[in-house]
Formats: structure tokens, C-alpha cells, sequence
């Protein structure tokens, strides 16, 4: 496999890597439209991922915040690009959560304005370093995603897929999953070949999620 990550992780990336998310992480703009947007301060990585997939509680899951990025049983709650920053501690990284996409529910006209708002942020920012498409771990890539990897595939941004609530599944099923996964985008010109599989609820495979950022944050240092 070529890359620029390769796993397992050894413990003194692990422990690298929890030091990058321990300060104090604070949320620091939130964007409804493309022409406001913070000042490129800092390499981004951002959350992309269907309503309910999980966004939200993996981020407070890497950062270790209970409530640093709203989390809802409501389909659709967030509406507009938030960003996320260890102000005045280490600067380096910003993570930006981006609308959940592919809930019907929701009219037309504001999931059009949230397509284009996260297409316009995923072709136009320089410094956004990859995307981490979530995909639930109990269903799979659906056609909804497959429409987002095509336009990650057509930008030219990296991403990586990340598999959510893998909790929910035995350990037979997470290795099934993990590489039907890998094998749908091993194709796809955009895509990072390695599946990481976690669950924010259990604590499974955060720390190697962090160890992953911290990988690709010291490549683009």
C-alpha cells in the first residue's frame, strides 16, 4: 500500500498525537456562506458525513469535550460550517464540522444551500488538509455518500473514510465492513486506502484516529 500513513501506530505516535488534542479546544466561527469564512490561520481538517452519522460526538470524542460540538437526536441540526480551535495554546489545526447532507426531511431549498456551502468551502480552501468522510459502520457507503466522494474525487481533496458507531458491531462484522469498505474506494483518485473504524461512545480507535491527524498535520508542517 502506498501512503503517507501506515498502521499499526507505534506509542510514541499515539502518545504524540493525544498531546496534539489535549489543550483547551474552543469553538471560534461559524460560516453560513462561502464569503464568510475565517482567516486561513491554520491547516483545517473537516467532518463531513450524513445527518445523525455521528459528526458531533466524534469530535468531542478526539477532543475530549463533552459539549465542544453539539450533538442532537435530530436529524439536521447543524446548519452551517463551525470551526474549532485550541486558541492561545497549539494553533496548528483547526477542525471544522460541516453540515450533515442526505436528510430528506429537510426542505428542499436549505439542503440545496447547505449542498452548495460545503461544495463551495471543499473547492475553494487552500488550506483544508483532508476531509474525514464518516460513513456508519452499520449500513455502509451509501449512494448519498458516493455523491460526496465523487465531488472530493473532482476537487482533487483528500479524504479519508472514517467508520462510525462500530461499536454496534461483533468483531467479525468490523473487519467485514472495514475491508468492503476499502475495497468500494480503492479506486477512487481522492481517497486515503486506509478505513479507520471507531466508535465515540466506546473510545474504540480514537486514539489511532488522533494518531492519523497528526500524521498528515506533521507532513503538511
Amino acid at each position: 500500500m502506498t501512503s503517507d500513513q501506515h498502521l499499526p501506530f507505534k506509542d510514541d505516535e499515539l502518545e504524540s498525537a493525544r498531546k496534539l488534542f489535549e489543550g483547551p479546544w474552543d469553538f471560534v466561527w461559524a460560516s453560513t456562506r462561502i464569503d464568510d469564512l475565517p482567516p486561513m490561520v491554520s491547516q483545517e481538517i473537516a467532518f463531513a458525513g450524513r445527518s445523525n452519522v455521528g459528526k458531533s460526538s466524534l469530535i468531542n470524542a478526539l477532543t475530549r469535550r463533552n459539549a465542544l460540538a453539539r450533538t442532537s437526536h435530530t436529524p439536521g441540526r447543524t446548519q452551517q460550517l463551525n470551526f474549532f480551535r485550541q486558541v492561545g495554546y497549539d494553533e496548528r489545526l483547526t477542525i471544522v464540522d460541516m453540515p450533515g447532507y442526505g436528510y430528506a426531511a429537510v426542505g428542499k431549498e436549505k439542503v440545496a444551500a447547505w449542498t452548495k456551502l460545503i461544495h463551495d468551502y471543499l473547492r475553494g480552501r487552500a488550506n483544508l488538509m483532508r476531509v474525514y468522510v464518516l460513513i456508519d459502520a452499520r449500513h455502509g457507503i451509501k449512494d448519498v455518500d458516493g455523491d460526496v466522494l465523487e465531488t472530493l474525487d473532482k476537487a482533487a481533496v483528500s479524504y479519508q473514510v472514517i467508520l462510525t458507531k462500530g461499536d454496534a458491531l461483533k468483531k467479525s462484522e468490523q473487519e467485514a465492513v472495514i475491508e468492503a469498505t476499502a475495497e468500494k474506494i480503492r479506486r477512487r483518485p481522492a481517497a486515503f486506502p486506509e478505513v479507520l473504524l471507531t466508535s465515540s461512545e466506546k473510545g474504540l480507535g480514537i486514539p489511532e484516529f488522533r494518531a492519523a491527524i497528526a500524521r498528515t498535520l506533521a507532513e503538511r508542517a
